[in-house]
């Protein structure tokens, strides 16, 4: 199964990020890829106070309708994460990705479960400010392969992938800061699959964002020995990858550490 990594750097402007996004899918298609990921808040990355306007019913429902129309389009699976969804708090949200499956329907949804929180002399950033944290570990098929839902900042916390059970392929839609990426992004991504014996598909914003704040990019598509299979830098790119069940399998078995787990 080929799955297409698009690597944005997007604005605060959400029409703009959609016509972008519509492009770079046409775009990946010259590959025939059955599932195309978009990372963490592709549909606007904004610090101004109206960014949340996004999330009101009408334009939500828009935003989702161009996505079904999309996956419907050049039926395949999209995988948007991620986008702001009002919760029943007024004036809070969920940050939601969203999965479209080839005949245009909503077939799953993950609400981020850890909200990033971090706090240096000149770089602060806090997302319980807005956002509710979600509660339910997320998977979902298509075809034979079992995909796990996680968002950024849940890169950090092994123990939710634990909770997803074996899987073949974990989707990270991230917009990893530079910051934190630069220490860090490679190496936990690179463990998450090695420990969990199967593809990390990790899909980073990558580069200055009109809020001014640079996002770290290098998405990559890593299979379970844990060896980047393909990956880019900074700016907007398209990762490929084509993941394969047997590959999972001869991992597992030369290596079966999923069934030597005493805890």
């Amino acid at each position: 199964m080929k799955i297409a990594l698009i690597q944005l750097t997007s604005s605060a402007s959400y029409l703009t990020n959609l016509q972008r996004v519509s492009v770079m899918i046409e775009n990946a298609m010259i590959n025939s890829p059955s599932v195309v990921i978009l990372p963490e808040y592709f549909i606007q990355l904004s610090n101004a106070e109206n960014r949340f306007d996004i999330a009101q019913a009408a334009i939500c429902l828009a935003i989702q309708s161009r996505l079904s129309e999309l996956a419907l389009q050049y039926r395949i699976y999209i995988v948007a994460g991620t986008i702001p969804i009002a919760s029943a708090t007024s004036g809070r949200y969920f940050n939601a990705t969203l999965v479209f499956g080839p005949d245009g329907r909503l077939i799953k949804r993950y609400d981020k479960i850890h909200l990033f929180r971090l706090h240096q002399v000149d770089e602060s950033y806090n997302e319980t400010l807005h956002f509710d944290r979600g509660s339910q570990v997320c998977t979902f098929m298509v075809g034979e392969y079992k995909f796990g839902l996680a968002i950024c900042y849940d890169l950090r916390f092994p123990e939710l992938f634990r909770e997803m059970g074996e899987v073949d392929a974990i989707i990270l839609p991230a917009a990893f800061t530079e910051t934190t990426g630069k220490a860090h992004w490679e190496i936990l991504c690179r463990a998450r699959a090695i420990e969990n014996q199967c593809y990390f598909l990790a899909v980073n914003q990558g580069g200055w964002h009109e809020s001014g704040h640079k996002t770290f990019g290098h998405t990559m598509a890593i299979d379970p020995w844990g060896s980047i299979s393909d990956s880019c830098t900074i700016g907007e790119d398209i990762v490929y990858v084509e993941i394969d069940k047997n590959l999972i399998n001869r991992v597992r078995s030369k290596l079966p550490a999923m069934n030597h787990r005493v805890l």
